[in-house]
């Protein structure tokens, strides 16, 4: 295979990855080609917050086709166009073949929650010393256990087993709370999540871990819970605070991530009417909040 590296202006991205497109490029990637320099520019924000830019100054627009010979005709089809105007090609180079799906396995190791918890993707062996360990692959639904938000809340599970309690994971995603719950010894855990694909990711994933969970769309949700976990993020968690703290029992906890350490105080005054949220964990400027139900 062979890449065609193209550098562009912002404003020409978009018409010249759809060339590209129809000139049955594999794929085409967009990067900062200022990245690493002084010119780089944040295109990202943080959650909660709009994008500081749409796109860079300056891209890399990268395309992959299937011959070498293909890569350069689509470059001489692109050079007369109106919309290539102030853009020009970097290269066309081989790509070196490689095992992509080994290669994609070496990224993802174990992850160690507790000394004795663990998630581990289906291509390494359960350490000896994981009492109890989540299997699970990369996929399409948030929650691999290596984000902070997830490890916060699967250490707090592991401090706090649910033993035989009644757990709704509000925000499923891949499930890997659900499963952690039910793994700890929950009576019985409702995922709900607003995506069917994240659903259908949650019934799966339990079905490889041998656990039993009850997963669908939200109004699956009912009654009361001894744990409410929901790993979103902060606006969305502040326009669900009456629909979560109505669903912790009493004596219950609710758990909530995916807030900045910056949003704690706003979160804590969104649920005040409800519950009292307090910080219980922080990892890498991102902050677990817990509020107990009084019994």
């Amino acid at each position: 295979m062979f890449e065609l590296r193209l550098i562009c202006p912002e404003d020409r991205v978009e018409p010249l990855g759809d060339a590209l497109e129809a000139l049955e490029a594999l794929s085409v990637s967009v990067e900062d080609a200022d990245a690493d320099t002084d010119a780089e520019r944040a295109l990202f924000g943080e959650p909660g917050l709009p994008s500081p830019a749409h796109s860079w100054s300056r891209s890399r627009v990268v395309a992959l086709f299937a011959t070498e010979a293909d890569a350069r005709e689509a470059a001489r089809l692109l050079a007369p166009q109106d919309f290539f105007a102030g853009c020009e090609v970097a290269s066309i180079a081989a790509v070196p073949e490689q095992d992509w799906v080994r290669l994609t396995q070496s990224q993802f190791e174990p992850v160690p929650i507790t000394p004795t918890f663990w998630i581990v993707p289906t291509w390494h062996d359960v350490p000896a010393q994981a009492a109890h360990a989540i299997r699970l692959d990369p996929g399409l639904a948030f929650g691999t256990g290596t984000h902070p938000t997830t490890r916060m809340c699967l250490r707090w599970i592991a401090a706090h087993p649910p033993t035989a309690q009644r757990v709704l994971d509000y925000g499923c995603g891949s499930g890997i709370l659900a499963i952690g719950a039910a793994l700890h010894g929950a009576a019985r855990v409702d995922a709900v999540d607003i995506d069917p694909a994240a659903v259908q990711s949650t019934r799966d994933n339990a079905a490889a871990n041998g656990v039993h969970l009850t997963a669908g769309l939200p109004d699956r949700a009912h009654g009361a819970y001894d744990t409410v976990l929901a790993n979103i993020l902060a606006t969305p968690l502040k326009v669900l605070a009456p629909l979560l703290s109505g669903h912790v029992a009493a004596g219950g906890a609710l758990v909530l991530a995916g807030v900045l350490e910056r949003q704690t105080t706003e979160l804590q005054q969104a649920y005040a009417p409800w519950l009292a949220l307090e910080a219980a964990d922080a990892e890498d400027g991102w902050v677990l909040l817990v509020g107990r139900r009084p019994g």
